[in-house]
């Protein structure tokens, strides 16, 4: 069942997948503290940011469109196998949030990269904490990430 696999090289992230991010991570044109103390700004943008920066929805598109082409190209080399839109989507949101280190660290991936589809999707509620912290937004979080990766489960042979 080719039809809704999709190639590695030809994935990007769909407007789906980035309203989901931007549900997850919020957007804010002023800069905080995330719960683990890192300056952030925008939509879970976090590279250069410094308290007191202010930056327009114009900009914070942009940081998300940067930011989620880098978590998806970092999931593009991690995951060996083919993935549908869903599965591919739901890796670069756990990725935007937990960075490229933690995905080719995980058990997630190497269950995947092993033709694991359900196992692979079990993993994301091993996720659920910052800071050492179990935090209800990220238990949250990870289960949509969970529900959305176990769509393609079904599509692919051999799940």
């Amino acid at each position: 069942m080719i039809g809704p696999l999709i190639r590695r090289a030809a994935l990007g992230v769909s407007v789906a997948g980035l309203a989901f991010i931007a549900h997850y991570e919020g957007t804010r044109t002023t800069a905080y503290r995330d719960s683990v103390g890192v300056a952030t700004i925008c939509t879970g943008h976090t590279k250069y940011v410094r308290m007191g920066d202010r930056r327009t929805l114009g900009e914070c598109e942009k940081f998300l469109r940067e930011d989620t082409t880098e978590a998806g190209a970092a999931v593009s080399r991690l995951v060996r196998v083919h993935m549908t839109q869903d599965q591919y989507d739901a890796l670069v949101s756990f990725t935007f949030n937990l960075g490229t280190g933690n995905l080719e660290r995980s058990t997630l991936v190497r269950k995947l990269n092993a033709g694991d589809c359900q196992g692979a999707a079990r993993e994301f509620a091993r996720w659920d904490r910052a800071g050492g912290e179990v935090l209800t937004g990220l238990t949250k979080r990870r289960a949509a990430e969970a529900q959305l990766f176990k769509k393609g489960c079904d599509a692919q042979p051999n799940s």
